[in-house]
This record gives structure tokens, C-alpha cells and sequence, in this order.
């Protein structure tokens, strides 16, 4: 009986420096968002240029070289990084993410770079929708704030509230969904909905 055949799959020299290639190449584009440090307090961030292994961004509180932060991009989501160089104004990261998360990022960053001249559709995971109403938010440390809904979409939703704010990857309860805090702003909050095997008891 001959022996078994393995299957086996070979990357192209060609395929993997084009890999390659965009893991590294530094994109200009200014995106907002904010930064957690290691301490949990957040801080406004504006990117210079990003690729999908890291990106150079200007702030206000500059975090120290080598400690770990979680940063929060418009358009692209949370990113964990650590950070490798600093300066007055600003500071460079290197994402720590998996090989798919890495992918992932370096199509939106294509479709980023691209959509002006493209004119491309919005990728958002789900429409937002304008709508007005209150809503009943209940913090992890059990406290209740009264929201106004600012919009809402499938997989999350943007709130007001006059009470303390909750901090960003922070869960709250709203009705009968669960919510990881993603944005906090002056006032307001978005929060990202909880898939069932995300949820905590």
C-alpha cells in the first residue's frame, strides 16, 4: 500500500514580497481617534501616515517609549500596539495584531486611500440611522444613566448623557443588549453590540 499523499500548498516568491510589500507600506492619511494608555485614561490622537503593521500619530499626551496602548481609529476600529518612538508632538506604533486582523487592515487601509478617487461605497459593518429617544444604561458598577439615542444601527449606537461617561472598553447593558464602550467624546459615547458569546453574566 503506497503511502499517503499530503496535500501541500506553496506561496509564491511573488505573492509573498507583495504581501510583504503592503504590511509595510506607509499610507498619508489623517484619521482621528483616541488612544487608552496603561493607567486607562484616554487621550484625542491624530494619525500621519499608518500601514498595516503600524502608524505615526500626533497628540497632545505623548505615552512613554515601549509601554502598550489600545488605540481607537476612526474608520478602522481598535488596534492594540506598543509603542516604539516618541517626540514632542507625537509617536510611533507597531500593532500587535494576528495575521488575519493585519489583512483586514490593509484592505481598508486600500480602501481608505482610495475612496476619493474611487468614489467607492462606505464599508461600514451595518448603517447608522439617525433617531431620537431615551435609553436606560447601566454601567458595570451598577449605576444608571439616562441617555438620549443619537443614532443606532445594527451593531451599535451613538448616546448622550449628562452623567458621568463611561470609560472606553468599558460593558454596559442597555435593555436587553450588552455594549463594549468603543468612543467617548464631551457629552456622548458610542458603544459596539455584544455578540451572545461575548456577553458577560
Amino acid at each position: 500500500m503506497s503511502a499517503p499523499q499530503l496535500s501541500m500548498t506553496h506561496t509564491s516568491p511573488l505573492a509573498k514580497s507583495e504581501r510583504d510589500r503592503r504590511q509595510h507600506e506607509r499610507i498619508d492619511l489623517e484619521i482621528g481617534g483616541c488612544y487608552l494608555d496603561e493607567e486607562s485614561q484616554d487621550h484625542r490622537l491624530v494619525t500621519e501616515n499608518l500601514s498595516c503593521s503600524g502608524a505615526l500619530m500626533r497628540a497632545a499626551t505623548i505615552p512613554s517609549e515601549g509601554s502598550n496602548v489600545i488605540c481607537y481609529f476612526d474608520d478602522l476600529g481598535r488596534v492594540a500596539a506598543t509603542v516604539v518612538r516618541t517626540s514632542d508632538d507625537g509617536f510611533a506604533v507597531q500593532f500587535n495584531v494576528v495575521p488575519h486582523k493585519r489583512e483586514k487592515l490593509a484592505n481598508r487601509l486600500s480602501w481608505l486611500a482610495n475612496k476619493d478617487e474611487s468614489e467607492l461605497p462606505e464599508e461600514r459593518t451595518a448603517p447608522r440611522y439617525p433617531t431620537s429617544g431615551h435609553a436606560q444604561v447601566i454601567r458595570k458598577n451598577g449605576q444608571h444613566l439616562a441617555c438620549n439615542v443619537i443614532d443606532i444601527s445594527l451593531t451599535g449606537a451613538s448616546l448622550e448623557t449628562h452623567g458621568p461617561l463611561p470609560a472606553i472598553d468599558e460593558i454596559v447593558t442597555a435593555g436587553n443588549l450588552q455594549g463594549r464602550v468603543v468612543r467617548v467624546g464631551e457629552g456622548n459615547f458610542a458603544i459596539n453590540f455584544l455578540r451572545k458569546d461575548e456577553r458577560e453574566d
